[in-house]
């Protein structure tokens, strides 16, 4: 009985009769499941199919043959097993499928619509619509033979959408004007392909994903609710703190995720997918054509259909990263008009502008320009002295490194640095915003020296200047070569009103270039914002204005002549004195030398860098410290009296650029200042601090950022373990580039985190497996970063997964067995190599191979059965010859026989083990090998050995795979050996 009547297991699968049902109709009537009329088979919400015919199902595991899934039957979904039409269950029936209430609601209204639908995917499929009940959502068809019946998700998309827009279009549009269609998607099915093979390719590039549907379609309480399945869920993040117990290897351009160096997928920050049986295809810029016989399932007429990219690309391809930041997208273009006709089949290409830091004026990559800008910096970082911790990661060793460095050696590391930039301005060809942002380098390490920079006993000052303070340093400088303690303060703030005066000069003299010589009140006004004070001096002597010029000499010095002049200005104004008879531009002169800067600023719109000098040169006393100077300037900006501390690209910058800036990030230089001011810092500021926006208009540009950070964190100004984005902001930079040696330094350099552990190998491994091409073609690479201390293994198996995705399978084994991996060694030996050789008759190379790999036998799986067959092989050749240096001995027949018989024997499990991995050319080896044998040991058999063991001899030879007319040549000999024995009794 349990032969006769067919099973199920799913609880949601029905049927009719019911198994029940069957088994008592069975019991009564022997034979009836042989010929049941009207078999259904159902689901519970989904739908059933009813055969019109009678059906055999006698022993057949229905919920394995028929499946329902979401608006979609399939039945023998596994071609190699689906009968002959007419038989089984692939046979002429009614279906009927359950669409759900999404699609009722959003077709409300819209009945025939939807109708024409449904017939439509009917008559695309080969089925005949029946009926359509919109109450019950019952979609009832025809079918003469079974494959897979319905519509996808796509359909259900297509179906979803606003259809009346649709319809109003197809009404609207003409073939004329029908080349013009762009669809969102394209499903297989409006391509009019056949659903059994695209299934059976989407099994192959996806095996797992019907049993991932199958269970998100099951809810906890057993009822059955259909669940997308989440795709995310796969790639949640599982640090783990224990070392690795097994080697794990990425595998380069296929999917990545995040993880740990022990998970079972390897962690995937730099890399992308792109599947090794699906090769990118060359896309012309019209996109796929469809015939123009065919009717599109959304315009209702003749077109030249476009199909959608994804159906190439993968599954459900939009978007996806590939190597040197390649963005392969389907969408319009970036920076694209809004006019631009999007083309589903059209895959775009585009680079994300890491590399503009290296590309002239003419936006070509100039290799000057990246010895100057990466290369010399990053030179000049790894000759500084370096503090080295080493950390093992299970059987490896990273040496992580720290930079090294005292405030007392700052002034010489940031005057490098200047030099290094000052020598990337002299290449020529340079573009003025690449010019501009240089000049901000050169500032943000200027004010690094003056900030925090301290000095030797022998101070060394150069002259700073004509103001007081630069006068006062530069007479300590010619009187003593010791520095005062005391005056220190004094010196820094000199150093940093001479950088301010210098970072301010292109503000003052671009507004003085702007003036009329006759307003020569306003050009003395501009010049005192730069404190250029001899200049506004000797300008007023020379319009005769010897008052104002005396009054000018004194500026910014002591408080008592500040304190003066607002004195007279308020006896003023008490006395009522018109003012109208002043100069409007004399008064602003008089409020700014009272210290009066607001007075003086009342209609005049500066930068924020010389409200600051002004600030420091006229109102505060002279001997005001500069952290103090600072504070004050930031209580005026969070009043909103003070301008905001804009980077220098805006404020200097394009008109453009000032109105896309927010003020959400500030000048590097005012981060810096707040950092002197107070040193005790959070994470949020020292993240903008080290943002782009905050030091160059290239927000993908942290080249310097990073060497500004790696100095300060030296000489302990800041310290922080959270900067990861401006680490691996650089070592994109690097990477684009093709310097994947120094962007494994950087990585090196990256602080390391107790809760991410792996992040370094991690990071490491990516780069050799993904840029394998690049660095292994340079040998200066390849030595530097073995120099880094990263294990060679690391390196050899990079190499080996490139040569075997490339399909060099012998570059591939030989890197395999220089890192050791020796499953991996022994899998291509086996499927790959091992063969080809053999046919070229290298078997001293086999050998070798073999035998190196041996020693590591407890390793490899199947080694008995893989690597072991060949050494097995020259044994038992060399033992049949009689070889002497044979290992083993076989003197009798017997012996042989049972020695061949292992052998041939372990040949056939071998066979059957690897079974379709190994290619054709590896049968005829193992064929060969065994043909070789079998003809040594029936060579042995002599007259006088017995019958038994001559025949068992043959015996041996039949169970080899040998070739077919090896077998009959065999076959005659053991005839003609028992013929003869007959013969012998007989007589």
């Amino acid at each position: 009985m349990a032969v006769t009547v067919p099973m199920m297991k799913s609880p949601d699968y029905y049927t009719k009769p019911s198994l029940k049902e069957l088994v008592a109709r069975e019991l009564l009537e022997p034979g009836y499941c042989a010929c049941v009329p009207d078999f259904t088979v159902g689901r519970f919400g989904f739908g059933y199919v009813r055969y019109l015919s009678q059906t055999d199902i006698r022993g057949l595991r229905i919920d394995e043959i028929v499946s329902f899934h979401r608006h979609e039957i399939v039945v023998y979904s596994d071609e190699n097993r689906k009968p002959a039409v007419g038989q089984g269950f692939n046979k002429p029936a009614e279906v009927v499928l359950v669409l759900d209430s999404e699609i009722l609601k959003s077709n409300q209204g819209k009945e025939c619509v939807l109708v024409n639908k449904l017939k439509q995917t009917n008559q695309r499929q080969g089925a005949q619509f029946v009926s359509f009940d919109f109450v019950t959502g019952e979609w009832k068809f025809l079918v003469e033979h079974f494959s897979r019946f319905g519509f996808g998700d796509d359909d259900e998309e297509d179906i979803v959408m606003d259809d009346a827009e649709i319809y109003d279009v197809e009404k609207e549009e003409s073939p004329s004007n029908a080349s013009e269609v762009e669809l969102s998607h394209s499903l297989p099915s409006h391509l009019r392909l056949d659903p059994v093979k695209m299934k059976e390719m989407k099994l192959l590039m996806f095996p797992d994903e019907e049993e991932e549907e199958d269970l998100s379609m099951k809810s906890s309480s057993g009822k059955q609710q259909y669940v997308r399945p989440l795709q995310s869920s796969a790639h949640a993040i599982n640090h783990r703190f224990t070392p690795p117990v097994a080697r794990k290897t990425p595998f380069p351009l296929l999917e990545y995720k995040h993880g740990d160096f022990d998970t079972n997928s390897p962690g995937g920050i730099l890399m992308v997918q792109q599947h090794k049986g699906m090769p990118l295809r060359t896309i012309k810029s019209h996109g796929f054509k469809l015939d123009l016989k065919h009717e599109t399932p959304v315009s209702g007429n003749y077109a030249r259909n476009i199909v959608d990219a994804g159906l190439f690309m993968g599954k459900s391809f939009r978007v996806g990263w590939g190597p040197n930041g390649i963005l392969a997208h389907s969408g319009a273009p970036v920076g694209s008009s809004g006019n631009h006709k999007v083309l589903s089949s059209v895959v775009n290409l585009e680079k994300v502008a890491f590399d503009n830091l290296v590309r002239d004026e003419n936006k070509k990559v100039s290799k000057e320009l990246i010895d100057h800008a990466l290369v010399s910096p990053l030179n000049f970082h790894k000759g500084i002295n370096h503090v080295m911790k080493e950390v093992e990661f299970g059987p490896y060793k990273l040496a992580f490194q720290k930079l090294e460095a005292n405030r007392t050696t700052l002034s010489e590391i940031s005057r490098h640095y200047c030099d290094l930039i000052e020598g990337q301005l002299s290449v020529s060809g340079l573009s003025s915003s690449s010019r501009l942002g240089l000049t901000h380098q050169v500032m943000t390490w200027e004010i690094i020296r003056v900030l925090f920079s301290d000095r030797e006993q022998k101070a060394q000052v150069e002259s700073l200047g004509a103001d007081n303070e630069e006068d006062m340093m530069q007479d300590m400088k010619e009187n003593s070569l010791d520095a005062d303690q005391e005056a220190l303060p004094l010196m820094r703030r000199a150093e940093f009103s001479y950088w301010l005066r210098e970072s301010v000069s292109y503000h003052v003299q671009n507004q003085i270039s702007s003036l009329n010589d006759s307003h020569y009140l306003q050009h003395i006004f501009v010049l005192l914002t730069g404190r250029q004070l001899d200049e506004a001096v000797q300008l007023a002597v020379s319009k005769g204005d010897v008052r104002l010029a005396c009054l000018l000499s004194q500026a910014g010095g002591s408080t008592v002549n500040r304190s003066d002049i607002a004195r007279q200005l308020d006896i003023w104004r008490n006395k009522g004195l018109d003012f109208s008879f002043i100069e409007k531009d004399r008064l602003r002169l008089y409020e700014l030398l009272a210290g009066n800067i607001h007075g003086a600023l009342h209609d005049v719109q500066i930068d924020w860098r010389r409200f600051l000098g002004l600030l420091m040169w006229y109102k505060l006393p002279p001997n005001t410290s500069l952290p103090i100077a600072f504070q004050t300037y930031k209580h005026f900006l969070d009043e909103g009296t003070a301008p905001y501390p804009v980077p220098l690209f805006i404020d200097e910058g394009t008109s453009n650029e000032a109105i896309n800036w927010t003020d959400k990030h500030f000048d590097i230089s005012f981060y810096l200042m707040l950092l002197h001011a107070n040193e005790k810092v959070e994470f949020s500021f020292l993240k903008a601090m080290f943002s782009a926006f905050a030091s160059t208009p290239d927000p993908l540009d942290y080249h310097m950022i990073w060497h500004q950070r790696e100095v300060l964190e030296a000489v302990g100004v800041i310290n922080s373990n959270d900067l990861h984005i401006l680490d691996m902001a650089f070592v994109s930079q690097l990477l684009c580039l093709g310097k994947c040696h120094w962007a494994i330094y950087v990585v090196l350099h990256l602080p390391l985190r107790e809760d991410y552990p792996y992040l370094h190998v991690n990071l490491i491994r990516e780069i050799l497996f993904q840029y394998c091409e690049t660095w292994s073609l340079d040998e200066s690479q390849q030595q530097f970063i073995e120099d880094l201390g990263i294990p060679t293994d690391w390196m050899h198996e990079a190499l080996a997964i490139y040569y075997n995705y490339n399909g060099d399978h012998s570059k591939a084994l030989e890197q395999f067995l220089q890192c050791a991996n020796w499953q991996k060694a022994h899998t291509i030996f086996i499927t790959s190599v091992a063969h080809r050789i053999f046919l070229q008759a290298k078997h001293a190379e086999i050998w070798s191979i073999a035998t190196s790999m041996e020693d590591h036998k407890s390793e490899i799986e199947n080694w008995d059965l893989g690597a072991g067959i060949y050494i097995s092989f020259y044994l038992m050749r060399n033992s049949l010859q009689g070889d002497a240096d044979a290992m083993t001995k076989l003197d009798s027949l017997q012996s042989k026989n049972a020695a061949c018989q292992e052998f041939v024997s372990q040949l056939n499990e071998s066979l059957a083990v690897w079974g379709s991995r190994l290619p054709v050319d590896a049968r005829v080896v193992y064929s060969r090998m065994a043909g070789e044998i079998c003809d040594l040991l029936l060579s042995a058999v002599d007259d006088d050995a017995t019958r038994d063991e001559q025949l068992n001899c043959f015996d041996t030879a039949f169970g080899a795979p040998i070739p077919e007319d090896l077998r009959s040549g065999h076959l005659q000999d053991a005839v003609s050996l028992f013929t003869s024995f007959l013969t012998e009794i007989a007589t």
